[in-house]
């Protein structure tokens, strides 16, 4: 274990961040996302204990006060643990608590740049077409989730309640997640439900097929999974996912064409 990041790494984290945020008020930012990135890609390992203080502002060419809000951010974030007379040290010894993490920096990205919701769906894309091959191949049983979200789509649908329906939805997939079992992934996912469920609703704002229809689509995937029928499941979510997709990215078309008519 290293007893913290040498003064390369700190000099390549502060020419990392040159071109970022220059507002006096949020120089610390500068920090945070330099430390934030740093530590959840390995560059500073758990266990590494921070530079002083002085070291980072001096590093940085910013106040002690600057440096210690990024600390306070990081430390809220999880990613470090502070003691009065000591440097920060690195405490992501957890994977529930890294993939949080990770999954708030990925939030902030999707909100910065919303054509990134294009590639989350190539991210469900990948994930749940090898999901529901599995569930087919290995003889996985569909968990409890997965019934509920289908009996209450077919509800939803009946009664016309979009909102209700785009949450089923997004419960359908996370419960045939879930059913894999693996624990890595589930917390990935929860994380991800957020997000997901807002891709759902940001899709359903385009003229699309009915609610029976969508019901449809996954009604055929839930078949198809119970038969153990490998190729048809993964293509059926394969068809389902492409679909929402170009939705979505129609929906952010028309969002990005009504923000240049606003300039």
């Amino acid at each position: 274990m290293s007893l913290s990041p040498d003064q390369e790494t700190l000099k390549r984290l502060v020419n990392a961040s040159v071109g970022g945020v220059t507002e006096r008020s949020k120089l610390y930012v500068r920090v945070v996302e330099s430390f934030e990135s740093a530590i959840l890609s390995g560059q500073i390992e758990i266990g590494d204990r921070l530079p002083s203080e002085a070291e980072i502002a001096k590093a940085f060419g910013i106040s002690l006060r600057s440096v210690r809000e990024a600390l306070h951010v990081l430390e809220t974030k999880g990613l470090l643990r502070r003691r009065h007379g000591e440097r920060a040290i690195v405490v992501r010894d957890d994977i529930g608590e890294f993939l949080g993490t990770l999954a708030v920096t990925v939030r902030r990205l999707f909100s910065q740049q919303p054509d990134y919701l294009v590639q989350l769906m190539d991210v469900r894309r990948i994930i749940e077409v090898e999901v529901v091959g599995r569930l087919c191949e290995e003889n996985i049983a569909i968990n409890q989730e997965v019934e509920d979200a289908v009996q209450n789509m077919r509800r939803a649908a009946d009664q016309g309640d979009i909102g209700s329906f785009d949450n089923f939805d997004a419960a359908f997939h996370l419960g045939l997640v879930h059913s894999v079992g693996n624990e890595i992934l589930n917390v990935f996912y929860d994380n991800l439900f957020t997000l997901i469920v807002g891709v759902i609703r940001v899709a359903s704002r385009v003229p699309r097929k009915t609610l029976d229809d969508a019901y449809a689509e996954h009604e055929e995937i839930y078949q198809l999974i119970k038969t153990h029928d490998a190729v048809g499941a993964k293509a059926a979510m394969k068809r389902q996912i492409d679909g929402s997709a170009g939705y979505l990215q129609t929906a952010l078309n028309e969002e990005n064409r009504r923000k240049e008519r606003g300039k």
